[in-house]
């Protein structure tokens, strides 16, 4: 098959709406980033890519500190909110309903209707063109208590996050898979009726 060659274009999906909350307890800001990720294990560490005109943008320039607050389907349309209004025109948290609650590690504050939030302090600022990268150390992670269970497992597939592609946003389905099930021995494929996914290995005859 195949493909039809376009332009460079920001096309990597699907991307999380992320609420990324700045500012202080005080005087806090909010702003939708779908440029974020992990770039490293140990030490943790994201990153946000922000326009410099965005009004968030001096705030956390200024601090070096920013919270990623995962969203949730039913905090879609305040992610949307987000990312199309400006704190310079008004107080986005009141608009959206939303309330900022005091983090761990740094003055920005986290958006407690969000069950996930990591608290980032930037290490690095790298000027792309368009955005500016914050590369961020990710110093805490404040879980809801609901999707931990008795082991202390969490179960972030029981929050019902949100996912953005191409100017829509989803809702995460059902779950096809956890990480390294193409590896892991399970029963013979005759057994379950169905055809292996790889061909089987000969088996050497013994000496």
């Amino acid at each position: 098959m195949s493909k039809l060659v376009w332009k460079p274009g920001a096309l990597l999906a699907p991307v999380p709406p992320a609420l990324v909350s700045c500012g202080t307890l005080e005087a806090p800001n909010l702003l939708t980033i779908a440029w974020t990720g992990i770039i490293n294990t140990r030490p943790a560490m994201t990153y946000i890519s922000v326009r410099p005109e965005r009004f968030s943008y001096p705030l956390i320039a200024k601090s070096g500190e920013f919270v990623i607050n995962l969203t949730t389907t039913q905090l879609v349309r305040a992610a949307d909110f987000c990312g199309v209004r400006s704190g310079r025109e008004l107080d986005k948290w009141a608009a959206c309903g939303l309330t900022p609650e005091a983090a761990s590690q740094v003055s920005a504050p986290m958006v407690a209707e969000s069950p996930l939030s990591i608290e980032c302090r930037v290490t690095q600022t790298i000027p792309l063109g368009s955005h500016h990268m914050f590369l961020a150390e990710i110093l805490a992670i404040n879980v809801d208590p609901k999707l931990v269970d008795k082991a202390g497992k969490l179960h972030l597939a029981k929050a019902g996050l949100a996912a953005y592609a191409h100017g829509e946003y989803f809702a995460l389905g059902e779950s096809i898979g956890t990480f390294g099930f193409s590896v892991r021995k399970k029963a013979p494929a005759k057994k379950q009726g169905l055809k292996p996914p790889y061909p089987a290995k000969k088996k050497r005859p013994r000496s």
